[in-house]
């Protein structure tokens, strides 16, 4: 990189921590520190969480899959397709229902219903499996922004890592969210920049030397049911549906957002708005990759040059070759900004939970609140290490965090879904629901590896409500949840999953 693209990365990075700095001198208690005072408006908890979802790794690995990924393109839309319906579930079912709780943490809703221990039980698999993947993200993202400046991986995550921790320890909920505004920004205009360079530099015409398999957007070809189709419609829709449910509906990182909300209004409008803006994103990163793919065709040195490399390398190596200087510093800097947005709703998120687990009830609000941050330091120490182990293996525990991952969507999302609506269940059978959910993914992921692992999630959630409700012995009626008010907005993410649905049958009719 040239001295004006690092004055823009050091620039980027220094100013995260001058505004939390700023934000931290407004801060007395926890609830400002975890939930931003409930005052955070909608627009910008939306886009947090739409933020959240876009990692330095999709914002990579997605072109990568267009472009080169055996059996890749731009079916990846289809997944989007999951996400306006599974918010629109979310904003009927989850609001009301993570509200009424209160506090900070989304595992209160469960105790309400189930009692103390199914709460502790999802506490401590989200502090394990959160704080273990926060190393892997750390590591991937530090993976990434080496490729991309050279400081190598060490030098890269200590950088990420260093920065990341700093502002969340200091601002919070609040310099996460205002950072995730600032970071969608700029990773979104460093795509469309990167995505204008190769336009200008190879015209409208190189589309046509691209493979028309990987334009096409739909697969309606296989089922992942045994036949290994992992990226067929079916799956992507049913699976991504369950895995956005408990991703949105069910994880700390995601709906703390939700408890962070004014209102249940704010919280409905908030999901709405990151449902409406993750396909256009996603799209925008895609249609980069087919840009990518077509730069492939018409240079072949430059496809000769990541001959035996994995296809993650693609946009790294096509940054520090094909991008001017200053135009590099900004995807620079938005590839960082995708890492740190990433891990930062990591951090305070491991901060909530073990602050609502741990704290004493007596501290007063201001000792409670350096508790909380120093909770936060520990996390974000904690995972940097973890990186660091990580890096010294050859993947495999990496590969052991992204399955550990994937098994327990499903099994969570089926304990909220008990506490919900199971008239039956209660703090024994909702246990042996989530063993039961937990065990039966092992299981099929040891024994049937051509089912697709966006099964993972149907299959882990079934199995835990079939097991939760059926051995439980409670009597109570299920949570009532009026949906009048959340119509509107539902009905319009209906209305959007049928345009992107029509936008995607549009594509494939013109390139067949």
């Amino acid at each position: 990189m040239g001295l004006l693209d690092v004055f823009i990365v050091i620039g980027f990075l220094a100013g995260l921590v001058v505004v939390a700095g700023w934000i931290a001198r407004r801060q007395s208690a926890t609830d400002d520190y975890f939930l931003g005072s409930r005052k955070l408006p909608a627009w910008a908890l939306g886009l947090s969480l739409a933020a959240n979802q876009v990692s330095a790794i999709s914002l990579v690995g997605a072109p990568a899959f267009v472009a080169l990924r055996p059996q890749g393109g731009l079916k990846w839309l289809q997944y989007e397709l999951a996400v306006p319906l599974a918010m629109a579930a979310l904003i009927i079912w989850a609001v009301p229902f993570l509200r009424h709780a209160g506090g900070a943490e989304v595992y209160r809703a469960v105790e309400d219903r189930l009692g103390s221990g199914p709460r502790r039980a999802l506490a401590l698999l989200f502090l394990a499996g959160r704080g273990l993947g926060a190393g892997v993200v750390l590591l991937a993202s530090a993976r990434v922004a080496s490729a991309c400046t050279g400081w190598g991986v060490e030098t890269s995550l200590a950088v990420v890592g260093a920065v990341a921790i700093a502002y969340t320890a200091l601002g919070g909920l609040v310099a996460d969210v205002l950072s995730d505004v600032l970071q969608l920004a700029l990773l979104w205009s460093a795509v469309v920049i990167a995505t204008g360079v190769l336009w200008w530099r190879l015209g409208p015409s190189a589309l046509a030397a691209v493979d028309p398999a990987r334009i096409r957007p739909l697969d309606l070809t296989g089922s992942g049911l045994g036949d290994g189709a992992d990226f067929a419609l079916i799956p992507m829709l049913l699976g991504g549906f369950f895995l956005y449910l408990a991703y949105y509906g069910c994880d700390q990182t995601q709906a703390q957002r939700i408890l962070a909300a004014g209102d249940a209004s704010t919280a409905r409008r908030a999901l709405t708005v990151a449902a409406l803006v993750r396909f256009p994103l996603v799209l925008t990163y895609c249609l980069f990759g087919v840009m990518l793919a077509a730069l492939l065709v018409a240079e072949p040195d430059f496809a000769a040059a990541l001959a035996g490399r994995p296809p993650d390398d693609l946009v790294p190596q096509f940054i520090v070759r094909y991008l001017p200087t200053g135009v590099l510093g900004i995807v620079v800097a938005g590839i960082l900004a995708a890492a740190l947005s990433s891990v930062d709703s990591a951090f305070n998120s491991l901060s909530a939970v073990t602050a609502e687990h741990l704290l004493p009830r007596r501290l007063g609000p201001r000792a409670a609140l350096v508790w909380a941050r120093v909770a936060t330091l520990g996390w974000g120490a904690a995972a940097l290490v973890a990186a660091y182990a990580f890096a010294r293996t050859r993947g495999t525990v990496i590969e052991l965090v992204n399955l550990i991952g994937s098994v327990i969507n499903g099994p969570v999302l089926g304990v909220f879904l008990l506490a919900w609506r199971s008239r039956r269940a209660d703090a024994r059978s909702s246990l042996a629901g989530v063993a039961a959910g937990l065990t039966a993914n092992l299981v099929v992921a040891a024994t049937l590896p051509g089912v697709s692992w966006w099964w993972w999630n149907l299959i882990g959630c079934a199995v835990t409500v079939a097991v939760g409700a059926g051995f439980g012995r409670a009597d109570r009626a299920p949570v009532r949840v009026d949906p009048g008010p959340a119509r509107r907005q539902a009905l319009l993410l209906i209305v959007f999953f049928a345009l992107i649905a029509s936008v995607l049958v549009a594509l494939q009719v013109a390139v067949e």
